[in-house]
């Protein structure tokens, strides 16, 4: 029976980022789905950043001002810097070529578009020395090859058209949706795909600087804090120089979908997202973090076929299937580190030896407390 309830509690501790990181993918999913729905109603995608990162900000800053008040490291001009940096790349340059190209596509395409991410990352997290990386053994060509691989589906997704799949809820709707949808005038596949790649490129810079950061600054919720308030202001800043004169695109109503999209995009996305990749990343690295991402793109379309009546042509689902191959050799490849399986036997070291010493001021005061009564 020990034995049993020993291998549960290792298999829980063992699957803990697998989960967790499952969970950040239905969460992206949903905000994937919002943002195209506000961006549909005539949102800008610059006060849509603003205010998910402000929301964000709003919603974790009292939580890390009590939380964290005792383990907040100092604060140093290097790590200002840094949270200054991870506040331009990921809320404002990343974000808005994302919203911009989900504008030219749709939200299937934007997030099958994202599962290069994964590639991006793992090759500078292999220029940073952030990943074990030794071309003679078999996880790291497993690595190098997948990263290829994924690459050439997303060129396929983009550049690769083919005939409309009509899944079942979406028969109905094919002639209406394609004049209203796809419309020459409003999408732009080519386009859409170059914004969300360069997008792309400052998330996964912004993961790895991320993972730099949480090493001098290990606290989370305080760091992501910081992080949104910075992608905030310098969100507004860039509004106000781009959309100068335009005061109406900051104009949010209570009730709309624009209002809970930002709220449900900052809380979710920005804050747990944030936070909750920290956490994952001091255990299995910035590239296990971003090697989920096909699941995100099966939840968007299936979502989106509902939901935004998003059509699926072959090209798309062809470019995606490749992308899928190519992950599973990054995270199978990923899955041989010795590094990994080091770092994760030394936490299992450590929480078994702290276990262990509590054990032993247990029964010592256990004793204590015999002899006395004696």
């Amino acid at each position: 029976m020990s034995n049993t309830k020993e291998c549960l509690l290792k298999l829980l501790k063992t699957s803990k980022p697998y989960l967790a990181v499952i969970f950040l993918q239905f969460g992206y999913a949903g905000s994937a789905i919002l943002a195209k729905t506000a961006l549909n109603n005539g949102m800008s995608h610059y006060t849509f950043a603003v205010y998910r990162n402000l929301f964000a900000a709003v919603v974790f800053a009292p939580s890390a001002a009590l939380l964290e008040r005792k383990i907040r490291p100092k604060m140093t001009l290097s790590i200002f810097w840094k949270i200054m940096v991870l506040g331009l790349l990921e809320p404002v340059i990343d974000q808005n070529l994302y919203y911009a190209g989900m504008k030219y596509t749709t939200a299937t395409f934007a997030t099958a578009m994202c599962n290069i991410l994964p590639a991006i990352t793992f090759l500078l997290a292999w220029i940073l020395r952030l990943e074990n990386v030794n071309i003679w053994k078999i996880g790291s060509q497993a690595k190098i090859v997948g990263t290829i691989v994924t690459l050439g589906g997303a060129t396929i997704m983009s550049l690769v058209g083919g005939p409309i799949i009509g899944l079942p809820w979406t028969k109905h709707n094919v002639p209406s949706t394609t004049t209203k949808v796809v419309s020459p005038t409003e999408l732009n596949p080519i386009k859409g795909a170059l914004f969300i790649a360069a997008g792309c490129f400052c998330w996964a810079c912004f993961y790895n600087l991320q993972a730099i950061t949480l090493k001098k600054y290990p606290a989370g919720l305080s760091l992501t804090s910081l992080i949104c308030m910075a992608g905030a202001l310098q969100g507004t800043a860039l509004t106000l120089v781009v959309q100068r004169g335009n005061f109406g695109i900051w104009s949010l109503h209570l009730g709309t979908s624009k209002f809970y999209a930002s709220l449900y995009c900052g809380i979710v996305t920005s804050g747990i997202g944030y936070y909750m990749s920290g956490l994952i990343m001091n255990v299995k690295g910035p590239v296990f973090v971003t090697s989920f991402n096909p699941l995100n793109m099966i939840i968007v379309a299936i979502l989106g076929s509902f939901i935004l009546s998003e059509q699926l042509n072959l090209g798309r689902v062809v470019g995606a299937a490749v992308i899928v191959v190519g992950l599973y050799l990054v995270i199978w490849g990923t899955g041989k580190d010795p590094k990994s399986e080091k770092k994760l036997s030394t936490n299992e070291n450590v929480e078994s030896n702290n276990e262990k010493e509590l054990a032993e001021i247990k029964s010592s005061n256990q004793a204590v407390i015999g002899d006395e009564s004696v």
